[in-house]
């Protein structure tokens, strides 16, 4: 998590002082690493760490964590867009938008800050042969049950340690189905598009004839309807389970994602009369 920190620290103080395209692109990919190690490290630590009976609750608010965090960002845009009258006009010594990549320095330094302050998580100390340090961070963390959690660390270590390549094999020595539909479902989690929504909203919102301040405002309250449906899922996931949840959300992305690829498609004049005004 500190590592992941200092990417942020990087990606930030690089893209916000980019000389061109190919260096931003190459802090923007030190900030993608970050992301990427933060998507996996964190959810992990939450089920190695937390008892079993909010271990889901805290899973679904590591998503609500992100969503508002989106939501800061973008009113943290907004905000630093206002004041300078323009993403491209000069603030404080500096264009706008670079101060926007810069600001990233506050959260990351706050992330890893926080990081150092919790313990390693119980199953990581098992597997290096600290017992008696992992009952200590399940004690500050349960009120009872260590033993039987101890155990299932314990089984669970036993068990991995034993995992090999050919687990996700049937006796044909074919991929099991089960382990495709993970795969198929992290990857077309990604392949909708969501990011680009999430990442260049205000220029789509431009697109389409919004002025640059109204796009800002609009991409604020977008991340806001993001927070609320987030809070929806996580009160619906236990009540009609994740798949039927699930289908919903894929329709939706699918009606919604395909209505704004139309709109956004180019068009060709419909009259000689509108050649000649876009001439």
């Amino acid at each position: 998590m500190v590592l992941a920190a200092a990417l942020f620290s990087i990606s930030a103080i690089g893209s916000g002082l980019a000389f061109g395209a190919w260096d931003l692109i190459l802090w923007r990919v030190v900030g993608g690493v970050g992301v990427g190690a933060a998507s996996v490290i964190a959810p992990a630590y939450i089920a190695e760490i937390a008892p079993a009976s909010i271990r889901g609750r805290l899973g679904s608010l590591q998503q609500m964590a992100i969503v508002v965090g989106i939501f800061i960002a973008l009113l943290s845009d907004y905000f630093l867009a206002n004041v300078a009258g323009g993403a491209i006009e000069p603030l404080w010594g500096l264009q706008a938008w670079r101060w926007m990549f810069i600001a990233e320095i506050i959260p990351a330094v706050a992330y890893a800050a926080f990081a150092l302050t919790i313990p390693e998580s119980p199953r990581f100390l098992v597997a290096n042969k600290q017992d008696k340090q992992a009952r200590t961070v399940l004690s500050s963390v349960m009120k009872s049950g260590i033993d039987e959690r101890m155990k299932e660390i314990r089984r669970t270590v036993i068990r991995e340690e034993k995992a090999s390549l050919r687990d996700m094999l049937n006796s044909a020595g074919k991929v099991l189905p089960i382990v495709w539909i993970g795969i198929a479902l992290s990857v077309f989690q990604q392949f909708v598009g969501i990011n680009v929504i999430f990442y260049y909203s205000a220029t789509l919102w431009q697109a389409v004839g919004f002025t640059e301040e109204d796009a800002l405002t609009q991409t604020v309250l977008t991340s806001v309807t993001n927070i609320v449906v987030t809070i929806i899922a996580i009160l619906l996931i236990d009540k009609i389970g994740r798949r039927l949840l699930l289908s919903i959300g894929s329709a939706g992305m699918a009606v919604t994602l395909g209505t704004m690829a139309y709109i956004l498609l180019p068009r060709p004049p419909r009259s000689l009369t509108a050649l000649r005004s876009q001439c």
